[in-house]
């Protein structure tokens, strides 16, 4: 019988986290502040611990993971590569589908890899509690998972469109000990700007960061912690590509593609920088390899965004970055992927990206529930609507090897299941949910507001 799990021993979790800056062509331009010049790392001491702004700036390859980190670890990892037989036997495809499948997870996803070192970081620091955003709920699940495990409270504003369409995500939180408020909230200066303009705002992950930040700078005994987007997060989640790299040892193969959603962009980043470092080392069985990053086409941050500096909120809070934007006060539609309705990307992904090193593609939203019901139904496993954008990019270019001939091998990142989404398929299978293109004035309206700085 060929192979279906390929399954790593816990000493096999990674002990460093791997840094995808060393071997960048080129640094990464440094955050800026409103004037325009480069932000002093220790101007972000009033939300985030020192050793974390360490782990943002650093350029060095490899970061020790500590020990405390590694023991929560072994609850869920290493987590399994699986080959999906069932999936092409259904497909008709000469190509190797495998997935890494994140959803072992206590929360139900890969968010806990970041949110279990930055719970430890600021427990280290002597902080007590923890502010955070979260869209679909799956960070702020995984961070009050954390929290519970350090002894931290966690308050989550969760974007308020969300907080409606996925109420046991919000009930995870609350099990696990955090406070959890539909974002936009009349508790901040920057809720209270926005309910005044527009008191049925179905909230923004924006405006959610901004919530938590204004929150964690006005209190000394609590800090942020951010999903994704940043250099450390990223960081963390690279032992979703470590492991895989030698599952993939294992059984002999390598891939020629990989693919994962994208919206801020740890998902991306986590299972598919290790394998950029054999690229980049010029290993030549990456010569060839591609990935993918797989976006909303009604949040087309990558494929129809500029690269440029940004807010990484709404109100401003945050240091610029130059990423793909689509402004900071774009506001996505209400789609079911929450955790891909972001204005932005990461500067890494971003700088990647504009590089030509990366690639990226826009989905529907229905076409990725069609892929997630072929998908659950061949292997089993309900994914979470995000996670379906990489299957539907996965399967297309099955479809297209089938077309060729190709024996291409494929990898995409499970990054969730979908347990707590059903009521997003039941809209689908209802035949409630519709596509959404964003419309290209709306995105030039917002681009049109991008600060103006001399970079």
């Amino acid at each position: 019988m060929p192979q279906t799990k390929i399954l790593l021993d816990e000493s096999d979790i990674p002990s460093h986290w791997y840094n995808v800056v060393a071997d960048m062509p080129n640094p990464p331009a440094p955050p800026l502040g409103p004037d325009g010049k480069p932000v002093a790392p220790e101007r972000m001491l009033a939300i985030f611990p020192g050793n974390i702004l360490e782990q943002e700036m650093s350029r060095e390859r490899w970061i020790p993971i500590p020990e405390p980190v590694r023991d929560i670890y072994r609850l869920w990892r290493p987590s399994p590569l699986i080959r999906a037989h069932r999936l092409e036997a259904v497909l008709g495809t000469p190509a190797k589908i495998y997935f890494k499948y994140e959803g072992v997870s206590p929360a139900g996803s890969h968010k806990p890899n970041s949110a279990v070192p930055q719970a430890y970081y600021n427990q280290v620091a002597g902080i007590k509690r923890l502010t955070t955003e979260t869209g679909a709920g799956q960070w702020g699940s995984s961070l009050a998972l954390a929290g519970q495990m350090f002894g931290l409270a966690v308050r989550v504003y969760m974007v308020k469109v969300s907080y409606h369409q996925k109420p046991f995500r919000r009930s995870m939180m609350q099990t696990w000990g955090a406070e959890v408020f539909a974002s936009p909230t009349d508790m901040t200066q920057a809720g209270r700007g926005i309910l005044a303009q527009d008191p049925d705002n179905p909230g923004s992950l924006g405006i959610a960061i901004s919530e938590a930040v204004e929150e964690a700078a006005s209190r000394a005994d609590t800090n942020y912690a951010l999903g994704s987007v940043l250099n450390h997060v990223l960081l963390h989640q690279t032992v979703i590509g470590l492991e895989a790299k030698k599952q993939f040892e294992q059984v002999g193969d390598y891939p020629d593609m990989i693919f994962a959603p994208c919206g801020g962009g740890c998902n991306f980043a986590g299972v598919s920088f290790p394998f950029f470092a054999d690229k980049a080392a010029g290993d030549k069985r990456a010569q060839k390899l591609r990935f993918v990053a797989v976006e909303p086409a009604s949040c087309p941050t990558l494929t129809k965004g500029v690269y440029a500096y940004d807010y990484g909120d709404v109100s401003g809070y945050t240091p610029l970055m130059k990423m793909y934007t689509l402004g900071h006060d774009f506001m996505p539609p209400g789609i079911h992927a929450g955790g891909l309705r972001y204005h932005g990307d990461s500067p890494l992904v971003s700088q990647l990206y504009h590089e030509k090193l990366i690639e990226a593609v826009a989905v529907p939203q229905l076409a990725t529930f069609e892929a997630g019901v072929t998908f659950a139904r061949a292997e089993g496993i309900i994914p979470a609507p995000e996670s379906c954008h990489a299957i539907r990019a996965c399967i297309d270019e099955a479809l297209r090897c089938k077309a060729s001939g190709e024996p291409k091998t494929l990898l995409f990142n499970l990054s969730g299941h979908g347990h707590f989404d059903m009521a997003s398929y039941d809209k689908y299978f209802a035949g409630e949910l519709e596509d959404y293109d964003y419309p290209e004035e709306a995105i030039q309206a917002a681009l049109e507001r991008l600060p103006k700085v001399a970079a």
